[in-house]
């Protein structure tokens, strides 16, 4: 039994949902997002909640019950109040820097490192070894963190690289620790 997909989706205020066939659209204060459902859950739309129901109890519905719902719940969020990840920039001479939509890495490669912010995605960089990426939809904020954090992973031994604000590394010894 899904306990996630029994939960009624809440759509706050100024945020209204409109399903035509498959797709699913969210319309909010802070943008729009589409999304293509599978065929087999329903959507009950009502005046400030919707309701995901699924037509019986095999295995491949169960599963998709939970993540239809989690994905609406996601673009209702996203609409209306947005998601943001925070990166941290650890090491001698790392930094970031924004000119125009494009963040520019030093990360202690020969040649900085350009990534490109992609539609709906805004990218912020408070201090020089901090980066905020803001967004309406939690993949591409998710994807594009990733993307970045790929550039330079944190390291075990002396814990230099780019990292989520408040991730854990694990720190290892080295040659000279017994």
């Amino acid at each position: 039994m899904s306990r996630i997909g029994n939960k009624p989706v809440i759509l706050p205020d100024g945020v209204s949902v409109i399903q035509n066939g498959n797709d699913v659209t969210v319309k909010g204060p802070k943008g729009e997002l589409t999304r293509s459902f599978v065929t087999n859950i329903t959507l009950d739309i009502q005046d400030k909640e919707v309701v995901l129901t699924r037509p019986n109890d095999e295995k491949i519905n169960r599963s998709l019950h939970g993540t239809m719902r989690a994905n609406l719940n996601n673009m209702v969020v996203g609409v209306s109040q947005g998601f943001e990840k925070a990166l941290e920039l650890i090491g001698v001479g790392y930094r970031a820097q924004l000119q125009g939509k494009k963040l520019v890495l030093n990360v202690g490669y020969s040649h900085p490192v350009e990534i490109d912010a992609p539609e709906g995605i805004t990218i912020e960089v408070p201090a020089n070894t901090q980066v905020i990426i803001k967004g309406s939809n939690k993949e591409h904020v998710g994807e594009l963190a990733a993307n970045i954090r790929s550039v330079r992973p944190p390291e075990p031994y002396k814990g230099k690289g780019i990292r989520y604000v408040g991730e854990f590394v694990r720190r290892k010894e080295g040659k000279t620790g017994k």
